[in-house]
């Protein structure tokens, strides 16, 4: 906004009635150096907040806002706001660099100090067992190597109820959806085979595969391919009890029906429990088939046996995958067909320093698993150079009994749920 005060140069009067030219020149900015005016015989209008110099303007008296606008250019200060806000700062203290200037900070600091106690023969050890435990050398943890040997499972899982129920009815789906199926492409015509085909099927009431019961895919009935609640036909021993009845032979190489008492029956299925699982034997390798299994071996320990993957230290002179290599020949003989998976360490195990009553009682140790797996043979400790007393094929459960509870959590990461 223009100020209400009109101001003149002064010591120039106006002549006559031509009022001369009135300029409206902008106040000047703080980052402003020079203050430019108007040519002489013209007028000055005020425009912003801040007056110029008020030294070289007079005020006009047509304008009562004339006397406030002349207050306040008179009370203005002599200092512009950007000189005001400069701040002045002080030099920046210097460092002492010299050595006259240290030995005169050391005279200034050191006089005020009390004198230092007189030399004593006698030394008081620390009765804190903590500064006494700081005071001892505590070596580095020593660098072990170790193997977590395994067998693979031997069979595939069991099914669930529900995924037997499901390939029973893609079986019977696959029925409805395949073409009819022809004799005469399997069976020469007149032979033993295609008369006990056809005794069979007729058995089974025209339908062609042999787990599914009665069930035709082509008839006006197909789409009822689903069983009954608690319908035992979809489990796994029966099917295993339909294919082993429909494996025997009932007509001889001379086209004539062989009586029942005499038909041979087929080789059955093994069962999936094994001798070793009824009689409780952990040292077997045909245990538990559908799981996986780790060779663990006792030793003796401070106050009880431990549990624990063979392992032991690492000369400078080998790598790892060679240390565990004879680690594993050490502990369980050469009669085991053995194949290290990798070079890389799959788990590591961290033991760390113990110190009791100012003392180093046990040092601490680092040792790195590898991985490997058993082909074929059986783990001998006869003639291991470790002290081991005895060794397990254990799974993932048994081992979290027989395991340290820290040892087990810091190995049970490489290890397979099943």
């Amino acid at each position: 906004m223009l100020h209400p005060c009109t101001v003149h140069l002064a010591g120039r009067p106006i002549l006559g009635k031509r009022r001369p030219a009135t300029r409206y020149v902008p106040l000047p900015s703080l980052n402003s150096k020079k203050v430019q005016f108007p040519s002489r015989g013209s007028r000055l209008r005020c425009q912003g907040g801040d007056p110029v110099h008020p030294a070289i303007f007079t005020m006009t008296a047509s304008s009562r806002g004339a006397f406030a606008a002349l207050g306040r250019i008179q009370s203005t200060p002599r200092v512009c706001r950007q000189c005001a806000r400069v701040q002045i700062r002080a030099p920046a203290p210097s460092r002492a660099y010299s050595g006259a200037a240290a030995a005169a900070a050391t005279t200034t600091t050191t006089t005020d100090a009390p004198p230092p106690p007189p030399p004593s023969s006698k030394v008081s050890k620390p009765t804190d067992p903590k500064a006494a435990a700081a005071d001892i050398t505590i070596p580095p943890p020593s660098i072990r190597a170790g193997v977590i040997l395994t067998r693979a499972p031997l069979l595939t899982r069991p099914l669930t109820d529900f995924e037997q129920s499901y390939f029973f009815y893609q079986k019977r789906l696959n029925e409805r959806l395949t073409m009819p199926f022809i004799t005469s492409v399997y069976f020469k015509p007149d032979t033993p085979a295609l008369i006990d085909w056809n005794m069979k099927v007729k058995d089974r009431k025209g339908t062609v595969a042999k787990e599914l019961g009665v069930y035709n895919g082509k008839a006006s009935t197909a789409w009822d391919d689903e069983l009954a609640v608690g319908d035992g036909l979809s489990k796994h021993d029966k099917a295993v009890e339909l294919l082993l009845k429909d494996a025997v032979m009932r007509v001889s190489d001379d086209a004539e029906i062989i009586p029942e008492e005499d038909r041979a029956p087929p080789e059955a299925l093994a069962p999936r429990v094994s001798e070793a699982d009824i009689q409780g034997d952990q040292t077997r390798l045909d245990r538990a088939m559908e799981r996986t299994l780790y060779l663990v071996v006792r030793k003796a320990g401070r106050k009880k046996d431990v549990w624990e993957f063979p392992a032991a230290g690492l000369s400078t002179e080998e790598n790892l995958h060679e240390a565990a290599q004879r680690i594993l020949d050490d502990t369980a003989g050469v009669n085991m067909n053995t194949w290290m998976v990798g070079r890389g360490p799959a788990a590591v195990h961290v033991a760390k320093t113990q110190v009791r009553r100012g003392e180093l009682f046990e040092r601490g140790s680092k040792t790195f698993f590898l991985k490997g797996r058993i082909m074929a043979g059986q783990a001998d400790l006869t003639a291991n150079k470790f002290g081991y007393k005895e060794f397990k094929w254990l799974t993932k459960e048994e081992l979290a009994e027989v395991l340290e509870p820290g040892y087990y959590n810091n190995v049970r990461g490489m290890m397979v749920d099943r």
